[in-house]
């Protein structure tokens, strides 16, 4: 099949099952993986700023959780603009030019980790620019969305957003791994030294950049030979941008900041927290966990909705448990003693509500995703209410292109929430020398989404029920 495909109709029975299950999955599966590396390297600085310290870079903390928080900055920027590219320039050619772009701050990264007089402004931009990997899951979810049925799209969404995110988890395992060992050998570098319990030990930091190099090649090829653009997917701006008029995209986009926000936030800051509380406790061991049951679980979150007909009850329900976790976390953490070190908690209690807080993120992640693709085509087909059937043709297509175009920013504004937990994390500290302020006002944020997703999407008689 030619890589531009002129005619797709998956709601089609007759075309699905002659030759559109094929080629959706074909795209799905390349995409996946795509996807997850572009994860890997967007929260890759949760795991070096553990190691930094120990070969030489002297780093405060406030700098620490800022180089894990400045990747979801750019990253939830980039995808504002990255949500429009697939169908401007085809699913096809953008995956394979977002996915090549990891390569930028993979390398670099790699060779600013031998040197721990690199200026902490090179690793400032460096930070930024592992971004990329964020940008590129706005405009994944936009293109994958058209390949599948409206009845599959929950389960389409789920695995490529849900093995996706894997990337957080496969990072956070994988990294402390390859960082022991010479895997290049010259080429990859001369190994830092350092001493702990008075032995010397080596660690080859760069790795954490260059061992996503020769993968990220592999699926740059994979998209580029494998993926196809489809032409009913094609919109220009103008014709996407119809969303930023639409009530829903704005909630959606707060309820998105609460779901896959706190996923990605809780990632990139979850093992710097726990080693500022716990500081006894090895937390690379463990960082991998929550990511990991998170990045599973969203599939699930998209199936049921699908059973349900509908999301918004599981994300109702996803925030009043979320916010129940927080006081959880609260419970545990240890208090700050009269020499200003944490004392007392209880590290096993603090990690199970984390494993809760991912677990709600992951499915509510996958909840949020089923209601979008319900909102944005029942408007457009409510405009139409009364047209002739050529009003109503377009409204099937104008709500298709509203989903994807909604989806992708939706995700994009869900980012920022990688950001702020971090900076929040750090800030409290800064002031209070405590997590505390930060854990409240996540609180106090749920209860919003709660009241918010009720409101106009779960309750009897609500304006937009899904």
């Amino acid at each position: 099949m030619a890589h531009r495909i002129t005619r797709w109709e998956p709601n089609n029975p007759a075309f699905w099952e002659s030759e559109g299950e094929r080629v959706a999955k074909r795209n799905l599966w390349i995409s996946i993986p795509c996807l997850l590396l572009a994860f890997s390297t967007w929260v890759v600085w949760s795991v070096v700023v553990l190691k930094m310290p120990q070969v030489g870079f002297h780093y405060t903390k406030n700098q620490l959780f800022m180089l894990t928080a400045l990747p979801n900055l750019s990253g939830a920027t980039l995808r504002i603009f990255y949500s429009f590219m697939p169908s401007l320039i085809g699913g096809r050619k953008w995956t394979t030019l977002s996915t090549a772009s990891l390569l930028i701050p993979s390398i670099w990264l790699g060779f600013a980790l031998q040197d721990p007089n690199t200026p902490f402004s090179v690793m400032l931009i460096i930070a930024l620019l592992c971004g990329f990997g964020g940008g590129n899951f706005s405009s994944s979810m936009a293109n994958i969305a058209w390949f599948f049925p409206k009845e599959r799209k929950g389960w389409a969404n789920g695995m490529n957003a849900g093995l996706g995110n894997l990337g957080v988890s496969v990072m956070q395992f994988l990294v402390p791994i390859v960082i022991t060992m010479g895997i290049f050998g010259a080429l990859g570098g001369q190994p830092q030294t350092y001493t702990q319990n008075g032995a010397e030990h080596q660690m080859w930091l760069q790795n954490a950049g260059f061992i996503w190099v020769p993968l990220v090649i592999a699926a740059t090829l994979a998209a580029w030979f494998g993926m196809n653009d489809l032409a009913v997917a094609e919109a220009t701006v103008a014709e996407q941008a119809v969303i930023f008029k639409r009530l829903d995209n704005w909630l959606m986009c707060w309820l998105y900041l609460g779901t896959f926000g706190s996923f990605i936030g809780f990632s990139a800051g979850f093992a710097l927290l726990t080693k500022t509380q716990f500081p006894e406790i090895n937390v690379t061991d463990y960082a991998f966990i929550g990511p990991l049951i998170g990045a599973i679980i969203r599939p699930v979150g998209g199936t049921v909705s699908d059973k349900l007909g509908g999301g918004a009850r599981v994300t109702m329900w996803v925030f009043v448990l979320m916010a129940a976790a927080i006081f959880g976390v609260l419970s545990f953490l240890p208090h700050t003693g009269a020499d200003g070190n944490p004392v007392g908690g209880s590290f096993w209690g603090f990690f199970l509500m984390f494993q809760a807080l991912f677990l709600l993120s992951g499915i509510g992640n996958g909840s949020t995703y089923k209601m979008i693709p319900v909102i944005f085509p029942r408007l457009a087909k409510k405009a139409a209410e009364g047209k002739d059937e050529a009003a109503q043709k377009k409204a099937l297509l104008d709500g298709a292109v509203e989903a994807a175009a909604a989806g992708g920013f939706i995700s994009a504004i869900g980012a920022y929430g990688g950001y702020f937990i971090p900076q929040s994390f750090g800030v409290s500290m800064d002031a209070t020398g405590s997590a505390e302020a930060a854990l409240y006002a996540f609180i106090v944020f749920y209860i919003t989404c709660v009241l918010l997703c009720w409101w106009r999407y779960a309750r009897k008689g609500a304006a937009m029920p899904c």
